[in-house]
């Protein structure tokens, strides 16, 4: 599924700022009747393209104010040591994010956790615990001045 049209795409912006909507708020708010509503939305997570429908918390509020990003590079970079580590890295509730890079570090992970001490013992498990990782960079952050979820949607099929 790689062409959608107006009404595709005014569903997909709809969701992605509130997906909590019911059928008929969602109908109502991108013009179409209830029923294409449903056959439209069902289609678009048959395909994949709707992943999940998901609910983002105030990590803040929580008691999860300590956010970083760590950038890991390992020793050795072997298929089955990239698959190994990723492997435990994304088992960890505190790594909200997992990506495989390169060039640079072989992996960057953000991560959300109470606080210094938390984040010491995620370290600890996860990091100098493992021979095969070489190097740790972390970044702090002080400040969030943007955090959105939503991806660009490209423009209406003709």
């Amino acid at each position: 599924m790689n062409e959608f049209d107006a009404i595709d795409l005014r569903l997909l912006d709809a969701l992605q700022a509130d997906a909590s909507l019911s059928n008929q708020d969602l109908a109502t708010r991108v013009a179409v009747s209830p029923a294409t509503c449903l056959r439209r939305v069902k289609r678009l997570v048959e395909a994949g393209v709707v992943e999940r429908r998901v609910a983002i918390l105030s990590a803040d509020k929580l008691g999860a104010g300590l956010s970083a990003i760590l950038e890991i590079t390992l020793d050795r970079q072997g298929a089955e040591h990239l698959d190994a580590f990723e492997a435990r890295a994304v088992q960890e509730a505190a790594v909200q994010q997992c990506w495989r890079v390169s060039p640079g570090p072989d992996f960057v992970l953000v991560v959300q956790l109470a606080d210094m001490p938390a984040y010491q013992a995620l370290t600890q498990r996860l990091l100098t615990q493992d021979a095969n990782v070489r190097n740790i960079k972390a970044f702090f952050s002080v400040k969030r001045a943007k955090f959105d979820t939503r991806v660009a949607l490209p423009s209406p099929s003709a």
